[in-house]
């Protein structure tokens, strides 16, 4: 078990996915996003192996959660900024948490 103050600790936040392409320089298809989480935290980078569910062009302008306080993490030949976050399928494959109505971008889960 974990204290919530444990909780607290990890910044939860959504922001909106204003670029995304396939990443060629992975050992594994993905796609590399650039988020908006708004002021203070601005446009960050990520990759996530989310080819199975989602094509680029329909992530544009979709709102995703993210993990935004881990340091960056080396991922093939790119810097991660963020850790997109998202529940498997029966195959292992992420299908990405998203909000059902949009939100400011930056808003952290509680």
């Amino acid at each position: 078990m974990i204290e919530y103050s444990d909780f607290e600790k990890v910044e939860i936040r959504v922001g909106t996915v204003i670029e995304a392409k396939f990443n060629n320089k992975s050992n594994k298809p993905s796609i590399t996003l650039i988020i908006d989480f708004g002021e203070g935290i601005g446009h960050k980078k990520t990759s996530a192996q989310l080819t199975q569910h989602y094509n680029p062009d329909e992530l544009i302008e979709k709102q995703v959660a993210a993990v935004t306080n881990f340091p960056p993490k080396q991922i093939g030949k790119m810097i991660s900024e963020v850790l997109v976050l998202g529940f498997p399928d029966e195959e292992n494959n992420p299908i990405l948490i998203m909000p059902s109505k949009k939100v400011k971008n930056g808003g952290k889960l509680f």
